[in-house]
């Protein structure tokens, strides 16, 4: 893919995230609680997580203006969407009550984690370089 198209099409992943979290996670839990909440009744947990999820998408929008000044940022949005899909993946086959999660945010995190890492290889490959004065 050609550099300038693949930042366009980056450009739109984040805004599409950037939305999906600050606009849905939430509305997901009210609508379809089976595949989005992991507590039944209501949650301290949820608030936090949702919080942290609105958050995260708006930084995600102001990435989206320059996203390879950001590759820390997508760089975390990648791993921290596969190690949670993956530990919420293993908790849904370990626990048959929330199996429906194997249908709901489960797969939603690691389709984000693909999307921005095939858009955005640099953040997938993101090594910290500290300090190098």
């Amino acid at each position: 893919m050609e550099e300038t198209t693949r930042l366009k099409y980056l450009r739109a992943a984040l805004r599409l995230v950037a939305l999906l979290f600050i606009l849905c996670v939430y509305p997901l839990t009210v609508f379809w609680p089976a595949g989005w909440v992991w507590q039944v009744g209501g949650s301290e947990y949820l608030e936090m997580i949702v919080t942290i999820y609105a958050t995260l998408g708006v930084f995600l929008w102001f990435a989206a203006r320059n996203p390879e000044g950001h590759l820390s940022l997508i760089s975390f949005t990648i791993w921290s969407s596969l190690t949670h899909g993956a530990v919420m993946g293993l908790q849904s086959l370990a626990n048959p009550h929330h199996y429906r999660h194997l249908f709901g945010d489960v797969p939603a995190l690691f389709i984000i984690a693909v999307v921005l890492g095939w858009l955005s290889p640099r953040a997938l490959m993101f090594r910290f370089q500290g300090n190098q004065a």
